[in-house]
């Protein structure tokens, strides 16, 4: 039986990468299943950094909903709601709160809930063939999997409200200008590029990089002062960590090559 999501780690970097061509890597429960098991996995590994790429032309193209036929209750209803609170929601939660940075390499089509995937990296890199579209409004669905979140504070406002309720889709360029993701590359060097950021981040600080997101995450919702004070309480814990009492030291390492002044 093929994975339906692929798991490697090389030189500290883990990479989980999206299997199900045929079905553009929509996302199953057993897909979703795979993405936060793997993620797991990277950390307990000593991955200092995650990398999640899909296989042939798209990214993610969003929730398998084929897979919501056997979930009907007596009525014949279908609660899309249980599946977000006991997959989709725990997924994004695992991502987001990792002990280790992740970094998005988007190859092609991420839409739906594939766009908010991507959007949940810390770090997004995408092909310059690559589109995300927000096409919740056309299957009459809102955004999910933090969509609703993510959008309007990376975009703003009126960009957010653009894509969400148009179902408008914008190329990597453009995403990349809105702010929505960091990098554009070449097609070819997606790979490279997405990995090479990867490595760069693994050999940060895992604490200082945990802290740090963290923080920007906190952020988000609180006034100036309030994170003014969250600041001086990670910045006094953090000054107690043996990591930076190192890099103190260094810097306290007298300069053989000042002359002495005798």
């Amino acid at each position: 039986m093929t994975e339906v999501v692929l798991y490697s780690l090389h030189e500290g970097v883990a990479t989980l990468t999206l299997n199900r061509p045929e079905k553009m890597n929509s996302l199953s429960l057993p897909t979703v299943e795979a993405l936060s098991a793997g993620a797991l996995r990277a950390v307990a590994e000593g991955a200092g950094a995650l990398v999640i790429t899909g296989t042939g032309r798209a990214f993610c193209a969003g929730a398998d909903l084929s897979g919501t036929r056997g979930m009907a209750g007596p009525d014949g209803v279908v609660d899309l709601g249980a599946p977000m609170r006991s997959h989709y929601n725990p997924l994004v939660q695992t991502l987001t709160t990792l002990e280790i940075p992740v970094v998005a390499a988007v190859n092609g089509i991420a839409a739906g809930g594939g766009m908010s995937l991507a959007l949940c990296a810390d770090c997004v890199v995408a092909a310059r063939s690559a589109t995300f579209r927000c096409l919740f409004i056309d299957i009459h669905l809102i955004p999910d999997m933090g969509a609703t979140w993510l959008l309007e504070r990376l975009a703003g406002r009126a960009r957010a409200r653009g894509m969400a309720l148009l179902g408008e889709g914008v190329d990597a360029a453009t995403a990349c200008d809105w702010g929505l993701i960091w990098q554009v590359v070449d097609d070819a060097a997606l790979s490279e590029a997405a990995t090479a950021i990867a490595r760069r981040l693994a050999g940060k600080s895992r604490t200082a990089l945990q802290a740090t997101r963290y923080a920007l995450d906190a952020g988000a919702g609180a006034t100036l002062a309030a994170q003014l004070d969250y600041e001086a309480r990670v910045q006094a814990e953090l000054g107690r960590d043996p990591e930076f009492l190192q890099v103190i030291a260094r810097f306290r390492k007298p300069d053989k090559s000042a002359p002495s002044g005798n």
